[in-house]
């Protein structure tokens, strides 16, 4: 028997958009759920936006305070997609009014805000998801497997890269991104918690790491209206970037492996580079998110001289047959939502967690504020 729910989306910029479509997509993609979303209500204050959206994709309601979707009786699940800043007071508030919860990473500005939420969820009784999706990717669950069979062995070492140029520009906008009041971290928050939630998926819990971080582009303009994405503002005042552009990381793993983690939000040239690449004593695995339906692998007995071959994921590998009937059809970013908000409609349904949860968020955040230990006082620490 199918049953709907109703769910709520605060925070309309794009990561708002997506988990809408998302929503929309899910009942065809997995006809088995036996939830069905009903869009109730939307919030962004951010005056006309919230409206627009409702218009756009069928809201039953607009509001521009969040508080309005805690107070609404009909909304039993939310995504919040709103700036981190305010992560902890909306995921806490709509835990204790007894809500789902769909929030994207890094969930607040440090590891206690994480935690806080985690904590509200727990004490509710309700689900909490996070949106790691990059572990979603079939690929990556393909990889997954073949590790835990011991395809390449025992993992020595993993290089883990995330490096884009969407704050490249000497002109892009002094938005709440490069803020540490409204922000938090910079690149840590924004793309090495998700170099950090795969690492821990793939290969386990990290024991200790070393870090160094840096700020590549200084100061950037003040931004003169409401902001969506990565505007540009040429010719206002000019301050003060407050976090890191780039971090290095060095990994050690409870397993006995190690790893080096990198991440830049100005890397000029690279859009969307992220991947890994695992070495074993007996073979390889390598992923780009770029050419994210394909693996490269290695493994055998030759060791020395051994190739490498490309594996075209298929129905076999994670949930690739919601979305495509035969192996080497691509999928696409949006798609590891609709996955994100399949599992989480699921947790609901089933009282069961599946994909990344409020735990997750809580190891990635408190891996990441040990990063930010090591990088301001120098040497190696315990994420503990």
């Amino acid at each position: 028997m199918v049953s709907t729910l109703g769910v709520a989306v605060v925070g309309f910029g794009w990561m708002g958009r997506v988990h809408t479509q998302a929503y929309a997509r899910v009942p065809h993609h997995f006809p088995q759920l036996s939830l069905r979303p009903e869009l109730i209500a939307v919030a962004d204050e951010v005056p006309g936006r919230a409206d627009e959206a409702a218009e756009r994709y069928g809201f039953a309601t607009a509001a521009r305070d969040w508080r309005e979707v805690a107070a609404d009786p009909r909304v039993q699940a939310v995504s919040i997609a709103a700036p981190n800043f305010l992560h902890r007071e909306i995921g806490t508030a709509m835990a204790e009014a007894g809500k789902h919860i769909w929030i994207e990473k890094p969930v607040g500005l440090t590891a206690e805000d994480a935690r806080a939420v985690a904590g509200a969820v727990a004490k509710a009784g309700v689900q909490g998801a996070v949106g790691f999706n990059y572990r979603n990717a079939p690929a990556v669950a393909a990889a997954r497997e073949l590790i835990a069979a011991g395809e390449i062995g025992a993992v020595t070492h993993v290089r883990i890269r995330l490096f884009s140029d969407y704050a490249a520009h000497p002109e892009g906008a002094l938005t709440w991104r490069y803020e540490r009041e409204r922000g938090g971290s910079g690149v840590l928050g924004d793309l090495a918690s998700h170099g950090v939630d795969l690492a821990r998926f793939l290969l386990g819990e990290i024991e200790s790491l070393a870090a160094d971080t840096a700020v590549f582009v200084p100061e950037r303009a003040r931004p003169t209206g409401a902001t969506a994405g990565h505007t540009r503002s040429a010719g206002g005042e000019l301050g003060p970037v407050e976090n890191e552009d780039y971090v290095s990381c060095l990994l050690r793993f409870a397993s006995g492996a190690r790893g080096v983690l990198e991440a830049c939000r100005v890397s000029v040239g690279e859009q969307n580079n992220y991947g890994f690449e695992i070495h074993g004593t007996k073979g390889a695995v390598f992923w780009d998110f770029r050419r994210m339906g394909e693996l490269g692998v290695s493994r055998g007995t030759a060791y020395q001289d051994q190739p490498v071959s490309t594996v075209y994921v298929g129905p076999g590998h994670g949930e690739y047959a919601a979305f495509q009937p035969g192996s080497a059809n691509s999928m696409g970013y949006d798609d590891l939502k609709v996955i994100e908000a399949y599992r989480f409609l699921r947790s609901i349904a089933e009282g069961t967690a599946y994909g990344a949860t409020l735990d997750d968020a809580v190891r990635s955040a408190t891996t990441l504020d040990a990063m930010a230990r090591s990088a301001e006082r120098g040497g190696w620490v315990s994420p503990a």
